[in-house]
């Protein structure tokens, strides 16, 4: 059983899939309780075109993936805050502006290539040392981040007029969340994947809350199966030969279920 982490990929992808694993919860439990689930499905598909012009400049994806989702979310945050458009139907443009963009630029590098394919999807394969400092050093800025404003993203989340009454700078709040969403968005990519990324942020999540615990106990349950499902996925997908991002949300959704079998019997 032991012998997979002979393979130098297969460790720096463990190592960067554990360290999402535990950002990941994190973020994803404000965006569930916020009902901002569906921000991380826009966002992932904007990843999808700073990836591609990563690609067609020769550049890191990861890093404009990271700059371009990034520089994104301040946007739509400022639309939505605006009031000209509604919260949803700003996520709607960006969705359908990035993935346009994402196709005209696929199209300028001669469609999709291996690579491409590996970012919408996932593979540990791709992930490199440089990546997993990447991952690393933004994992902590994101955790430091949450940790430093935790009361006010706490209470910004569950009543967002009492928090502002109360000389919270709500605005800016929750600009700084959506930035932090970004990130995390951009750094599960290689791991799971463009367009399963939403998946691993709040599936764990979603499973936790069915336990009825704590805030904090909540959060940890969410990271223990997050991080389980990451170890769980990569090594069954490394026997039988299958999609490493797949299988991680497949196990987390597998848990998800047991968890509501047992609780409803």
């Amino acid at each position: 059983m032991l012998n997979l982490f002979q393979y130098d990929f297969i460790v720096r992808g463990m190592i960067a899939g554990i360290i999402i694993a535990i950002v990941a919860p994190i973020i994803g439990i404000f965006l569930v309780l916020k009902r901002y689930s569906l921000i991380a499905d826009t966002l992932s598909h904007v990843s999808l075109a700073g990836i591609a012009l990563g690609l067609l400049m020769g550049l890191n994806p990861l890093l404009t993936a990271i700059g371009v989702t990034t520089i994104s979310s301040v946007f739509i945050e400022k639309l939505r805050l605006s009031r000209k458009v509604y919260g949803e139907s700003a996520l709607a443009l960006f969705l359908s502006g990035s993935l346009a963009v994402a196709v005209v630029l696929i199209g300028l590098s001669h469609g999709f290539n291996t690579s491409l394919f590996n970012f919408l999807f996932g593979s540990i394969a791709t992930v490199t040392a440089g990546d997993i400092y990447t991952v690393c050093i933004l994992g902590i800025v994101v955790l430091i981040t949450v940790i430093i404003l935790y009361k006010e993203l706490l209470f910004t989340t569950f009543d967002e007029d009492s928090a502002f009454v109360s000389g919270i700078k709500t605005r800016r709040i929750n600009t700084i969340f959506i930035i932090l969403s970004a990130v995390t968005i951009s750094l599960a990519i290689p791991i799971v994947g463009i367009l399963l990324i939403s998946a691993l942020l709040v599936i764990p999540v979603i499973a936790a809350l069915e336990l009825k615990k704590t805030f904090i106990q909540t959060i940890i349950i969410a990271q223990a199966i997050s991080v389980f499902s990451v170890i769980a996925g990569i090594i069954i997908s490394f026997y039988f030969n299958l999609a490493p991002g797949g299988t991680i949300v497949l196990v987390s959704l597998l848990i998800f279920i047991v968890f509501q079998i047992i609780l409803s019997s």
